[in-house]
């Protein structure tokens, strides 16, 4: 399997698998990982990588009739060559475009980019799909952000006072009580409509999440229970993480033939 690497030069690395144009790896100028990779990870075609920061299209989870999370994350896609930008900056483009083996599952035509961009202390991951075909298309998307974090200590910032659908309650809605969202036993949210700037505390520091373009914030941790039974993951490698994700998941993406829409999760430690 392809990795790819992309560095600036103050010392921040992203290590990129091909597959699925995941981001497996984000160290900042300082060092420090900011994500969590499965020691238990399967890396082989086909094969969702448990860790990094899945990109899910054309599908979010299990809700409608595709694979869960939809074909993206599992297929291997072109990259192009690292671009030096201003300030510093650089960026790797990958892209996946309908084929055979997509449109068994997905009857349309897109063009779907990944770029990802790095900064000394900064990360961009920008989801761009284009209609290519002539009818329109409808899709939800995600970027499953895996953020290393000690659970006992993590907290999540911003979200207070908003609703939430609460999938490990059966789908139930509830509010955010207080400031902060604490992990413990499984976690699955979804929060729509947050366009805020978000925190994530862990270890004494901060980890600020922006988004544009997504209009949904999920958050997750399975717990202690489906963590050992997920055989990719394993028991008590729950504690070692926090998901927070940039979502469309409520209200899917429609485009018209010829359109195009982009999201983004920035990422600043």
């Amino acid at each position: 399997m392809r990795h790819l690497r992309l560095e600036s030069p103050e010392g921040a690395c992203v290590d990129v698998s091909a597959q699925g144009a995941q981001v497996l790896s984000w160290r900042d100028a300082s060092g420090r990982e900011r994500f969590f990779l499965s020691p238990n990870a399967v890396f082989a075609p086909g094969q969702a990588i448990r860790g990094g920061a899945p990109v899910v299209f054309p599908q979010f989870s299990g809700r409608g009739a595709l694979p869960k999370h939809g074909f993206a994350r599992g297929l291997p896609w072109t990259a192009g060559p690292v671009e030096a930008l201003p300030d510093g900056l650089s960026r790797l483009s990958l892209s996946l475009n309908a084929s055979a083996e997509t449109r068994v599952l997905w009857a349309h035509e897109f063009e779907a980019v990944m770029e990802i961009t790095l900064g000394a202390r900064e990360l961009e991951m920008r989801l761009r799909v284009r209609n290519t075909g002539p009818a329109p298309f409808a899709f939800t998307a995600a970027l499953h952000s895996y953020f290393a974090a000690d659970l006992s200590d993590a907290r999540l910032r911003g979200l207070a006072g908003r609703p939430y659908e609460d999938a490990a309650d059966g789908g139930r809605w509830r509010l955010q009580e207080g400031d902060e969202v604490a992990f413990g036993a499984e976690l699955d949210r979804v929060y729509p409509e947050v366009a805020d700037e978000l925190t994530l505390v862990a270890g004494g520091q901060g980890l600020r999440i922006a988004a544009d373009g997504f209009r949904d914030v999920v958050v997750w941790n399975p717990g202690p229970v489906l963590a050992a039974a997920l055989p990719d993951l394993g028991a008590g490698q729950h504690l070692h993480f926090v998901c927070v994700e940039a979502a469309n998941v409520l209200h899917p993406v429609v485009l018209a033939p010829g359109q195009a829409w982009s999201g983004a999760q920035r990422l600043f430690a």
